[in-house]
């Protein structure tokens, strides 16, 4: 039940502070990108923590050792700036590890010092041609993706990191009639349920920046340099050539997406990210038109199954309270399956600037009717001020909405990146028809554990 708070939101917009801010830096966004390409290194132009917070990050969430490396900036490097770091890091990474790309990713210290990425890499090269030869030289592919942090948020870093990579491989060269994926910082479930689908489909298709095996791979000893899987540089040099391209999150992806059509004329589609009835349907009738073909049974048998799991479980979510936070294309996307669900949205918050969340949020309130407050660029103080205020029954976001629902006293579906005080949330899609009913039944039963009357479960 709404109630009213004794003391007035103070919000993010008439603050000069940022309170919990639910949102990361650019560059952890840009090497989730990098670790989707085989044997792709990336290697931070910056400080220390610049990569073990980033690395401490994914082994929480992943429960899975990263490869990443850092050119370790300390005070002379920030005065005099970052040359000398760069070209001995990548020279020590061709050396030691031999990938066959690493990823230059930049941080506000080398950003701010004005370093010289693209000048620094050729020198890296020239000094590898120089000590271990052409051939070595050749055989690998050193890429900038310059993300301040202090310009946008982990979803402006893997957009910026999509766009760098597909301007630096692609090429024109014969027409295939695969369709690219670009997935956004979604799970390895995800991008397992949308292959599944893409499967049932029978049509070619590549997932560029692939994490579904890199960041979900089998304890096989001995255990391999790099894991097994990952899109290979080549996809992403023939991704020019493709029937078609389709950005799952447009905030991360999008970019790159648009570079496609706008320089090669491959046809691209932004959006929407396939959770629950309406948005899967239009990612099958997409495909669909792409390739001019029937919807199989086996894909119209598992939209039936979602189906009937609302039904069977609309007593419970029926004019449920809710809200919801994180990465703005997974945030629109879940608030209409909520809204399809029949639950009442409150509240709904993403801490990435974006022209276009506010309207695709009332864009889903008007259809559904529903009076809700939408906050964008802002933290999660203003966030838990307004689910209190509206008498929030349950929130979805990742891990840092925990302590927030403790104080609004209402249970916590974990969605989105990171979850780190639960384990295996990221073998699981939310995506297609079946992760939606794997996000409904995880929903729903949150809701029970929490605080459903016992002497009504037989109902």
């Amino acid at each position: 039940m709404a109630t009213k708070l004794d003391s007035p939101l103070i919000s993010k917009a008439n603050r000069h502070v940022t309170i919990n801010p639910p949102k990361m830096c650019q560059p952890i966004g840009a090497m989730y990108a990098t670790l989707g390409i085989d044997k792709a290194v990336p290697l931070v132009q910056g400080s220390q923590g610049c990569c073990t917070y980033v690395r401490y990050q994914f082994n929480r969430h992943f429960k899975e050792p990263v490869n990443i490396a850092v050119t370790s900036f300390h005070e002379d490097a920030a005065v005099f700036g970052g040359r000398r770091n760069l070209i001995e890091g990548i020279r020590n990474l061709v050396f030691r590890y031999a990938p066959k790309v690493i990823g230059v990713v930049t941080t506000c210290s080398s950003e701010t010092i004005g370093d010289d990425i693209e000048a620094f890499i050729k020198e890296a090269y020239k000094k590898v041609r120089e000590e271990l030869g052409d051939e070595v030289a050749q055989s690998v592919f050193v890429v900038p993706i310059h993300t301040p942090s202090y310009a946008g948020t982990h979803v402006k870093g893997y957009d910026t990191a999509t766009v760098s990579y597909i301007k630096y491989f692609a090429k024109s060269k014969e027409p295939n009639q695969k369709l690219y994926i670009i997935p956004g910082m979604i799970n390895p479930g995800d991008i397992e349920e949308v292959k599944h689908l893409l499967s049932l489909m029978g049509v070619e298709y590549s997932v560029l920046f692939d994490i579904s095996k890199t960041l979900n791979s089998p304890l096989m000893p001995p255990k391999p340099l790099y894991p097994e899987g990952g899109t290979p540089w080549q996809e992403l040099e023939d991704c020019a050539n493709g029937k078609a391209i389709l950005a799952l999150c447009p905030h991360a992806g999008g970019t790159g997406a648009s570079y496609l059509e706008s320089e090669f004329g491959v046809k691209s589609i932004l959006g929407p990210f396939p959770v629950g009835v309406e948005n899967t349907d239009k990612f099958i009738e997409n495909v669909a038109s792409i390739y001019e073909i029937e919807i199989p049974e086996e894909v119209k048998v598992e939209r039936g199954l979602l189906l009937d799991a609302m039904a069977d479980t609309c007593q419970y979510t029926m004019m449920r309270r809710a809200a919801v936070f994180g990465d703005p294309d997974i945030v629109i996307a879940v608030t209409r399956f909520l809204c399809e669900l029949g639950m009442d949205v409150k509240v709904v918050e993403t801490a990435t600037p974006s022209p276009t969340f506010a309207d695709e949020i009332k864009k889903i309130f008007d259809e559904y009717n529903i009076e809700g407050e939408i906050l964008v660029d802002s933290d999660l103080y203003e966030f838990e001020y307004l689910a209190k205020e509206a008498g929030v029954e349950v929130i979805l976001g990742n891990s840092k909405a925990v302590e927030v629902a403790k104080s609004v006293k209402c249970p916590v579906v974990r969605i989105g990146f990171p979850v780190y005080d639960r384990v295996g949330y990221f073998r699981y899609g939310i995506t297609g028809y079946k992760g939606s009913i794997w996000l409904l039944d995880l929903i729903v039963n949150t809701i029970l554990d929490y605080s459903y009357p016992h002497d009504k479960l037989h109902q």
